[in-house]
Order: C-alpha cells, then sequence, then structure tokens
C-alpha cells in the first residue's frame, strides 16, 4: 500500500482511496479516485495498463495515484483541473500522467484536454490519460480526431472503461494475481465496473448518420468519401471493432485483437481514409480479429447495399492432398455443426479462376459437386463464413450492433474455434533406402558418376564401384 507524500508540483491532493468520501453529485470523482487506488495497489494490473501507454513497468516500478490535485502552476479556473495523477517510478526516472475520466454518456472534450496538455507541460507532467466509454484501437489510437491530431507534444493515452475492466478481467480468470488481499481486491473491483450503476458502458449504438448513409445506399446514391456522414460512420465503426475486440477477450479468456496494419496503427488517419475509400467503391465495411491460436483470422464484412453480415475464416488448402475432393473432405471433416443453413464454402482456385461457391450443407453431402471441369485444378484456399441477411434491423442504429455481437461470437464457438490449419507433415525417410551407407559420400560418388556417364553395362558398374573404394 503506497504512503508517498504529496509531488512538490501539487498544492493540493491526496493518495487515491478506495471508498472515497465525496459528494452524491462526484460520480465521476468516486469512480476516478477508486480505479487509480486499485492500479497503484494491485500490481498486475498497474503493469497492464502503464504498459499499454507505452512503459516498461517490471516488478521493481512503483505506482502512487493521487486524487483531487490542485497543480501549483494552474492555469485557468479552478474547477478545469484533472482527475487524478499517476506516478511511475522506476529507479531514479519519474513517469507522470494527469487523469481525465468521464462515466455514462459523457465524452472527451478537446478542448478541456488541450488545456490539461498545456496544464501537463507547465507542470513538468509528461502525459495525459483520458477515461471514457468511448475506444480507441488501441491506447496510443485517440478516438476524438481533435487530440489525435493536435500539434501538442504531449501524448494523450486512451483507456475505455470496457478496456479496463477487460484487462481485470483476464487477470482474473487467468489467475495472474499472487498475492491473495490483491486477488480479493481485484475481484472487487471488477465486481465495482461490471455493475450498472458505475456507468460503464459498451458500445450500443452507430450514430444517427448510420441510418441516412444506408438509405442513400438503398437509394442509388453514391458516397462522398469527403462527407461528415461517412467520417462518422467509419469512426463508429471502428468504436464497434475495438468493443467486439474486447468481448471476444472475455469470451476466450485470451487477448483479441483488431488486425491492422503497422502504417494504419501508426497513422489512424490513414486507416480511416483507406476504410472510407472501401464504403466509397464497395459499400462495405470490413475487420479482422486475431485470436491467438487460432487457425486464421475471423474476417467480418458489413455490406450496405446487401443489408447483411458476413463472418468467416479463411484457410489454406491441404497440399499434401491432389484432388478437390480429397482437399474439400479434410474441410468438411472439421465442420461438427449444421446448425446454420447460411454457412458457405467459397472455395479459391489457382491463377486468374474465379472463386466458386456452395453452401457447406450441399457439400456435405456430396463434395463432387464442386470438381471442376479442369480435372488438373485443385483448390488454394477455403474461405468457411456464415452470411446473414438483417434486412430492416441491419439500418437501425442498435439491432445492428446487437446483431453484430451475437453473430460475430456465435460463429467462433461454433465453427472458428474447431477450425484447424493445414500444416505440412513432417519429412519421411526414403523407401528405397534401409541402410545409412546407401547415403554416405561413397554411394552418392557412385550415383552421381554413373547419372554422369549414362548407362553402363554392370562390368563398367562394377569397376566404378572398385574405384571410388
Amino acid at each position: 500500500m503506497s504512503c508517498a507524500s504529496l509531488p512538490d508540483f501539487l498544492s493540493q491532493g491526496e493518495v487515491s482511496r478506495l471508498f472515497p468520501i465525496l459528494s452524491n453529485t462526484s460520480k465521476e470523482g468516486r469512480t476516478a479516485s477508486i480505479t487509480l487506488a486499485c492500479i497503484s495497489r494491485i500490481d498486475e494490473l498497474g503493469r497492464a495498463l502503464l504498459s499499454s501507454a507505452g512503459n516498461r513497468v517490471g516488478v521493481r516500478a512503483r505506482i502512487d495515484t493521487y486524487s483531487e490535485i490542485v497543480p501549483v502552476n494552474l492555469k485557468g479556473d479552478m474547477r478545469d483541473r484533472p482527475d487524478g495523477l499517476i506516478v511511475l517510478r522506476i529507479g531514479p526516472r519519474e513517469w507522470k500522467a494527469f487523469v481525465e475520466a468521464k462515466i455514462g454518456g459523457s465524452r472527451i472534450e478537446t478542448d478541456q484536454i488541450e488545456r490539461y496538455r498545456a496544464l501537463a507541460k507547465a507542470n513538468g507532467v509528461d502525459c495525459v490519460i483520458t477515461i471514457s466509454n468511448q475506444f480507441a484501437t488501441s491506447p496510443t489510437s485517440h478516438p476524438v480526431e481533435g487530440i489525435r491530431n493536435s500539434r501538442s507534444t504531449i501524448p494523450v493515452v486512451h483507456w475505455s472503461w470496457m478496456f479496463i475492466l477487460t484487462t481485470a478481467e483476464l487477470l482474473y480468470q487467468q489467475d495472474r494475481i499472487t498475492d491473495d488481499s490483491q486477488k480479493v481486491l481485484l475481484n472487487e473491483f471488477r465486481r465495482f465496473l461490471a455493475h450498472e450503476s458505475a456507468g460503464v458502458r459498451g458500445f450500443t449504438r452507430m450514430p444517427k448518420e448510420w441510418t441516412l448513409l444506408n438509405r442513400l445506399i438503398s437509394t442509388g446514391g453514391e458516397i462522398d468519401m469527403g462527407s461528415n456522414d461517412a467520417v462518422e460512420v467509419v469512426s463508429a465503426w471502428h468504436q464497434e471493432t475495438r468493443d467486439l475486440s474486447l468481448i471476444l477477450t472475455r469470451l476466450t479468456e485470451t487477448p483479441v485483437t483488431v488486425k491492422i496494419g503497422r502504417t494504419q496503427r501508426d497513422r489512424p488517419s490513414q486507416r480511416i481514409k483507406e476504410d472510407l475509400l472501401l464504403l466509397q467503391r464497395e459499400k462495405q465495411l470490413r475487420t479482422s480479429f486475431s485470436i491467438p491460436d487460432a487457425a486464421g483470422t475471423v474476417d467480418v464484412i458489413a455490406d450496405l447495399a446487401r443489408r447483411c453480415v458476413d463472418v468467416g475464416m479463411t484457410l489454406r488448402a491441404p497440399q499434401n492432398k491432389k484432388s478437390t475432393s480429397a482437399r474439400l473432405n479434410w474441410l468438411i471433416r472439421q465442420i461438427k455443426s449444421s446448425d446454420f443453413s447460411d454457412l458457405y464454402v467459397r472455395i479459391h482456385w489457382p491463377g486468374k479462376n474465379v472463386a466458386t461457391q456452395y453452401l457447406a450443407q450441399d457439400l456435405m453431402e456430396d463434395v463432387s459437386l464442386a470438381n471442376p471441369d479442369n480435372k488438373h485444378l485443385a483448390p488454394s484456399r477455403f474461405n468457411l463464413f456464415i452470411s446473414k441477411r438483417l434486412g430492416g434491423k441491419f439500418i437501425q442504429q442498435s439491432k445492428f450492433i446487437d446483431e453484430l455481437e451475437n453473430l460475430v461470437p456465435a460463429y467462433y464457438r461454433q465453427f472458428g474455434s474447431k477450425l484447424v490449419a493445414w500444416k505440412k507433415p513432417a519429412p519421411t525417410l526414403r523407401e528405397d533406402v534401409t541402410d545409412t551407407e546407401d547415403v554416405s559420400t561413397g554411394a552418392i560418388s557412385v550415383d552421381a558418376d554413373a547419372d554422369a556417364l549414362g548407362p553402363v553395362d554392370s562390368e563398367r558398374q562394377g569397376t566404378l564401384a572398385l574405384t571410388s573404394q
């Protein structure tokens, strides 16, 4: 338990308390104090969260947290001050971060965070951490565009409340807390955050622009990449996919991430630009989830033109099987359930040959349906996916999210978790070799000479053998 003294640059504040005495109107302050207290008192939780902010936090690191703070160099209104402070001490080095927390529907505002950045710079604080029900692809990629694109040199890290809850859930379920008293405290913390009174929410609805954009597409309209409607929809999609990755994390008890390229991770604006282009050209939103040890990524497509959601995985066809039927049987044997009437197999062929598609149920009954006209062709990849038409539910802001968050876990539970990627088998020994002498240097030399000279009579072969000994 921390007994840290107040940092010099604070004129007021106290060590964050597990049971803060605050007014009933200070719900954010109470939730922030409890969270900060748990960060400093549960070693693994503090290390996990601060590591996500780019710090290397070892077992000897010390984390102190403070609430109700007033910096010495306070600028502006006294009421405009951060909710807390985190101080990470690693040997002689200190890393400090102001914390601003919002609960319920309250959102992080650019102007306020910019003022906190200026306050951080004036007081020698390294970072600002925001916490809200908004979702970021990664803690270092802020969900608010104005904050993300600011020219300030003070970085802003963002944790969604669901990210904090999911981190606590993983630590607890994986039994990674070694201290019994800290484990009890972690369990109480997850119980607190999971209660509706804490104001922690997942991403529950698309913005109103979602309905407007769907209606535009259904009437044959074209999407303008620069339109605010499209930008709002893509930004909301990114928040929802992050929330869905956290849902999958809690369901699988292993870290599930949204798969994005390095360029998109380093430059979030590039990701938005590419997804806007996809939305304009294909009328689709796409994402992929990386699940540790799964046969492949779980790929999700929201098709606005068809009002349909596709969820699937792509597997490489087994290269040690020659025929189409043999390769398909390898896949079919892995499908244990046929509860989904809308389960499909898309078969990819080598070269420029067009992919073909069949209902999985039909192939279960007769794999020869997929035999190509060219008997020498064999599949290169299989895409096993479900395609669910949502109709009117697709354009509804909340119903779309409900359907998506039911469909993706259901697919992985029923099919994805049971799929096994093809793996090249271990090499076998040559059947024509029974003794290591058959592959000795002498034997290789005789074989090479014989191949170089061409067919020779038995007498000459005997002479070659004697000469090589």
